[in-house]
């Protein structure tokens, strides 16, 4: 398997706090990977160095073999992310929004691509919707599809499926799954729904308090904390306990 994200010592410090410890870790190609940890743990910090909209203090970020620092714009080509808390242009249509991203990123056969996936996420109705008339919900879907309008070999995901009712977020996690096997697509993946990173993620790792804790295929992380769920690993790790 190839390696396509590669964090070295990653360390970011805001005066006196270290919000991200000297952290490192790999995503291979074709994998799912969650970044997993409390609230304050650290992980926004990290995907915002991740996208290279945060500097870091020390320490390095490579994707694709290539230094975020020095090659961002190169990187982002062949990324995207998606949040379910960001917000879109509110006074743009959902067709709008879409066409600016995909010009923005130079999507040939734009309006194909758009249409399809507008009907992958079932949002075809939704198309000349203003952005600021529609629910949480359907916003999050808006910016899923998005995050895949470039075909991207590495997609950061914050909490995807966070304001998506379960008929959705099933729907999504089996989207993603089918684009992971169909094109070997590379996932790093936050959220605190941990039956849902048992289902998707093919290794995890636990942040708190701006380090890892815990990094492993969820089955050893569970072993390894004598916990019946990564539920159960997520309690004592955000409760401060350490192995077993």
């Amino acid at each position: 398997m190839t390696k396509l994200l590669q964090v070295e010592g990653l360390t970011k410090v805001f005066g006196s706090v270290r919000a991200v410890d000297g952290i490192s870790f790999e995503l291979m190609e074709g994998e799912i990977l969650g970044l997993l940890g409390p609230n304050g743990a650290g992980k926004t910090t990290t995907l915002q160095m991740l996208l290279g909209l945060t500097t870091p203090t020390s320490g390095s970020v490579s994707i694709f073999g290539l230094d975020i620092k020095k090659h961002r714009q190169e990187i982002l080509a062949k990324a995207n992310f998606s949040s379910s808390y960001i917000s879109m242009p509110f006074a743009l249509t959902v067709w709008e929004n879409l066409t600016v991203f995909a010009m923005l990123y130079e999507v040939k056969e734009r309006k194909r691509k758009i249409t399809e996936l507008l009907k992958k996420f079932e949002i075809e109705e939704l198309r000349d919707v203003p952005v600021r008339r529609l629910s949480s919900g359907q916003i999050t879907r808006v910016s899923l599809a998005k995050s895949l309008l470039n075909d991207p070999k590495v997609l950061f995901l914050d909490e995807p499926t966070a304001s998506l009712d379960p008929d959705i977020a099933d729907k999504t996690r089996s989207l993603l799954q089918e684009i992971k096997e169909e094109r070997g697509l590379s996932i790093l993946y936050t959220s605190h729904n941990m039956k849902e990173v048992e289902e998707l993620c093919d290794r995890v790792i636990f942040m708190n308090r701006g380090k890892v804790v815990a990094q492993g295929r969820p089955e050893e992380i569970m072993r390894d904390f004598a916990g019946s769920s990564l539920d159960d690993v997520f309690l004592k790790i955000a409760r401060g306990k350490t192995y077993g």
